[in-house]
């Protein structure tokens, strides 16, 4: 089996990350895709209380199972399952079930800290960072969180205020510099995204 092509999908919390993975999947349908979302990789935290989890970093790298991320994605390089681990945003923790992740020619991986490990950079065939203004980002993670995840307002702005900017500054924007394409979210980014596909085809084909 060929190595599957590697897509890393990095950017700032509510960045527009999974609207850029969606647009790449639309396109691509016809051939075998899978996305690991690394927020599933949050390291299990069962030994805490709520309120404890509650207090966690979670926009710092410690706070992802890296070992495991890496491991797993080697094993579906290699063609082997897996069973990814999944987050339960509302506990604030790992929750019980696992997803059954079976081997693609093309492998999306996609989360704020996705470049940071080098291992995973040396991995990926294409290393995309997707930039919307700060304002846009915080209003997106407002409504997300609120809505999605259960949380109060007071809750997500002291997040924000707290953790979420500044490890945006300490580890999230540096990873920029990694990257192969830069997509300004505030705007339409089709053409961007046609020249991925086309990209991510020219590979395939090799």
């Amino acid at each position: 089996m060929n190595k599957p092509v590697i897509i890393t999908v990095a950017g700032g919390s509510s960045s527009g990350k999974t609207t850029v993975v969606n647009k790449i999947l639309k396109n691509l349908k016809e051939h075998s895709i899978v996305v690991i979302r690394h927020d599933d990789y949050y390291k299990d935290q069962s030994e805490m209380t709520l309120e404890e989890r509650k207090m966690v970093n979670y926009d710092h790298p410690f706070s992802i199972d890296s070992d495991l991320f890496y491991q797993q994605l080697c094993n579906l390089i290699n063609g082997k399952t897996i069973a990814k681990p999944t987050y339960d945003f509302v506990n604030h923790n790992r929750a019980v079930e696992t997803e059954t992740i079976k081997p693609a020619k093309i492998i999306i991986l996609e989360g704020i800290l996705i470049l940071e490990d080098e291992r995973i950079r040396n991995l990926a065939d294409i290393k995309l960072f997707v930039e919307a203004d700060e304002d846009l980002r915080f209003i997106r993670r407002l409504k997300r969180d609120m809505i999605e995840r259960g949380r109060t307002l007071d809750s997500v702005i002291n997040q924000y205020l707290s953790t979420v900017k500044p490890m945006h500054y300490a580890f999230v924007k540096p990873t920029k510099r990694y990257a192969d394409v830069i997509i300004p979210n505030d705007y339409q980014h089709d053409v961007a995204v046609d020249l991925i596909n086309a990209k991510i085809i020219a590979i395939l084909n090799k």
